[in-house]
């Protein structure tokens, strides 16, 4: 059984899927795509991202200076693609099966308690 992935590594890898983001970019682009779900903490994130390079699911894709202070940018690898489609896959496949169930229950409202408990 494939374990999941955890929900600030799945939002890094998501938010780096269409271009190189320095760590600032990739905090604000998690925010936003997770509609300010995700927010992201400097120390988190950085070890998140070191992390991630060391097993190869990211990797640095340049380093400039910046207002004297260097800024590295990020890049998703192939590795890091495909770990991010089996976790979406399976977050699709969960929201499925809890949807597909609150159906049956909305559906199942009306019938006696024991046919829905046991139905």
């Amino acid at each position: 059984m494939a374990t999941s992935m955890r929900e600030p590594t799945f939002w890094i890898l998501t938010a780096l899927v269409d271009h190189p983001r320095h760590g600032y970019g990739v905090m604000r682009e998690a925010e936003t795509l997770s509609a300010g779900q995700i927010r992201l903490q400097a120390g988190t994130l950085y070890a998140a991202l070191d992390r991630l390079t060391a097993e190869g699911l990211l990797e640095i894709d340049r380093e400039e200076i910046v207002d004297g202070r260097p800024r590295r940018y990020y890049r998703l690898t192939d590795n890091g693609a495909a770990a991010l489609a089996v976790e979406s896959e399976r977050l699709a496949r969960s929201a499925s099966t809890a949807s597909r169930r609150l159906r049956a229950r909305r559906s199942a409202i009306g019938r006696g308690p024991a046919e829905v408990i046991f139905g």
